[in-house]
């Protein structure tokens, strides 16, 4: 069986499913689009480590879990999507320390917000890709959604903006801070 490459496209909330998000993974060398329904507070980890620029006052689990890992010398070299069973998706991390390889079950949504915070490749193998990828055949530009996202904060002023930064951070809303960071920085 041979593994494909993935990387994260976006993430968008979930139309089907009250309170979910679609994870979208994307081949690197292809058109397949994977979606993955996952919860809110692994999309906020996932857009967390996404944009590298939003730091939580609080480490999230999954930081933590990184920061944990270091400290013991564990890394994680991969991780795989390696099944999907009645819509679900399961998943390993293929982990080394002292050159000794251990592969851990986990949930899809925690195994792709780690692998974005150690710099791991994302695998599935291509028989899951032909069984529940898409190929979209009209892609929303990343500039359209972009646009429309500034649009909704034009009428604020930066101070206000500012003050709405802080107030999603406290509420640990990081995909509002960042959208609200991105409009003051259209700003200067």
């Amino acid at each position: 069986m041979s593994l494909v490459e993935l990387k994260v496209n976006r993430i968008s909330y979930s139309q089907s499913q009250n309170g979910a998000y679609a994870l979208i993974l994307e081949e690197n060398d292809g058109e397949r689009k994977l979606p993955i329904v996952i919860g809110g507070f692994e999309a906020q980890s996932i857009a967390i480590a996404l944009e590298k620029n939003i730091e939580p006052p609080r480490p999230l689990t999954h930081d933590l879990f990184k920061k944990f890992a270091k400290n013991f010398e564990i890394k994680i070299k991969q991780v795989i999507i390696h099944k999907l069973v009645d819509g679900i998706f399961y998943s390993s991390l293929i982990c080394e320390r002292n050159s000794v390889e251990e592969i851990l079950d986990a949930r899809t949504s925690d195994a792709i917000a780690l692998a974005l915070r150690f710099d791991s490749p994302i695998y599935t193998y291509d028989k899951i890709l032909e069984k529940a990828g898409i190929i979209l055949k009209k892609e929303v530009s990343k500039k359209n959604i972009k646009n429309d996202l500034q649009d909704d904060f034009k009428k604020y002023s930066k101070k206000q903006l500012n003050k709405k930064i802080e107030n999603a951070i406290e509420t640990e809303n990081y995909e509002l801070a960042a959208r609200l960071r991105d409009e003051i920085n259209t700003r200067k």
